[in-house]
């Protein structure tokens, strides 16, 4: 493992299927992140037996614990310091973080969204889809900052709307792009090699321009 890694946390909800992307993406040794710890706020969610499996370290912290929302991302912010964390990727975690706690992540902090931004952000992006005219969609990388949904882009992947979708093959459809997505999208943000991924149905983009740490990294696309 190169020390150059950066090491990096994930923070899940659910499944964990983008987590396990990052996590197959990292036994390659030019990857450049280093997954060092998985956080869930549920407990017993699928993906922290993918951590487990990988012997990678977990912790949960559950939000009902906590009665605010600065309390609990202080918790966070407190587990991720002490385990030396560097980068933050957020996989299906559906909590909304404090500007407090996304401040202190500016230009380390990077979340998938179900669709492509800057269209349809917030909550239901897929049912937001649905009840649209638009022929595709797809997934977006961005580095977070305080507004919701609207830090840099840094990749993406389109995929089409079919005719007669409903909501469980849309979200399917995006899920498999966003498997190839988000390594993507980490090896760009860390300056890494980043070969677009070529694959029948899919088409991804990336942008080199928003790296880690940066000051364009907490700026508005």
């Amino acid at each position: 493992m190169s020390s150059a890694r950066k090491k990096t946390a994930v923070l899940i909800s659910g499944s964990g299927t983008t987590l396990q992307s990052l996590i197959d993406a990292a036994q390659d040794e030019d990857f450049p992140a280093d997954i060092a710890l998985v956080i869930s706020n549920k407990p017993a969610v699928k993906g922290l037996e993918r951590a487990e499996k990988a012997d990678i370290p977990t912790l949960v912290i559950p939000h009902r614990d906590y009665d605010s929302r600065e309390a609990f991302d202080a918790a966070i912010l407190n587990s991720l310091t002490e385990a030396g964390i560097e980068l933050v990727c957020l996989a299906g975690f559906m909590r909304i973080l404090t500007t407090g706690f996304t401040e202190h992540w500016l230009g380390r902090m990077l979340n998938i969204h179900p669709a492509l931004l800057p269209a349809f952000r917030g909550n239901r992006a897929h049912e937001q889809v649905l009840a649209s005219d638009v022929t595709i969609t797809g997934s977006t990388v961005h580095a977070v900052i305080p507004e919701l949904d609207a830090g840099p882009i840094i990749a993406q992947g389109a995929v089409p709307r079919l005719p007669g979708d409903d909501l469980p093959a849309l979200s399917a459809r995006v899920r498999d792009a966003e498997q190839l997505l988000y390594p993507l999208a980490v090896r760009t943000f860390l300056g890494a090699a980043a070969e677009l991924p070529v694959t029948k149905g899919m088409l991804f983009s990336n942008n080199p321009n928003v790296t880690f740490g940066s000051a364009a990294a907490g700026a508005r696309p």
